[in-house]
């Protein structure tokens, strides 16, 4: 769904409290209304736009009752500044991404999930040594419980370390622009002159490849590499193709 549609409806309050409330448990629409505080038929529309979004899923049970529940993980990001407005939505990535390959950010993960697979998959020993197999089955649960809680603290306060990351790079970004819009002179057009510069920093040699990065048009983007390379920023060489000057 488009990020920007995606924000209309969290746009609503109840809503975000319907998602609140399914965030703990599966809920019907009477439980709902009661919690909320208003019909249920409010409720029903509400819904009807959450799971149109595919936000909600419902399943009905055994007694014939409706339950709604939240049918996937997803992310909306909204970033404000004095240089951009952007939104955009994402899934989880994929559990074999290999985090420690990034390239900018350095984490400590230690968390292996073949080692239940190994554990099952050793052979089972000869349970007649004074060990009951339910005993036996009962410990592994347990350990099996208690590694998957520390793993889910310790990955719930990663989550909240990346939240700060992505809070300090949004403030360092707003202020590098401010210093970089300075060092331009700080004219009206130094705006889309540090963001060509960083295009061009980022590998993108063409007016095209710059344009796409910056999403401005060709013509405004070359008259901006013109401009730049005049003040000895940027150079293009015989290919056309433009790099940081002294690269």
């Amino acid at each position: 769904m488009d990020s920007a549609e995606l924000l209309d409806i969290l746009g609503n309050e109840n809503r975000r409290r319907i998602l609140r409330l399914l965030a703990r448990r599966p809920c019907y629409v009477t439980e709902i209304s009661e919690y909320l505080g208003v019909s249920p038929k409010a409720v029903i529309d509400h819904l009807r736009k959450l799971e149109d979004a595919g936000l909600v899923e419902s399943r009905t049970d055994d007694q014939r009752r409706k339950y709604f529940s939240i049918s996937r993980n997803l992310r909306l990001e909204v970033s404000v500044s004095p240089y951009e407005f952007g939104m955009k939505s994402a899934y989880p990535a994929s559990a074999s991404l290999d985090a420690s390959r990034w390239r900018y950010l350095s984490l400590n993960v230690q968390f292996d999930a073949t080692d239940a697979e190994a554990d099952e998959s050793e052979p089972e020993e000869d349970a007649g040594e004074g060990r009951e197999d339910s005993d036996v089955g009962g410990k592994d649960a347990v350990e099996t419980t208690t590694d998957l809680a520390a793993e889910l603290d310790e990955l719930q306060q990663l989550q909240r370390e990346l939240s700060l990351a992505q809070r300090w790079v949004h403030g360092r970004i707003a202020d590098v622009q401010d210093r970089l819009g300075e060092a331009l002179n700080g004219d009206e057009e130094s705006r889309l002159h540090t963001e060509v510069l960083a295009a061009v920093a980022g590998g993108a040699t063409t007016v095209e490849e710059v344009s796409r990065t910056v999403e401005a048009p060709g013509h405004v983007v070359e008259s901006s590499l013109a401009e730049l390379a005049d003040r000895g920023l940027v150079e293009r060489d015989e290919n056309e193709e433009w790099t940081l000057a002294g690269e």
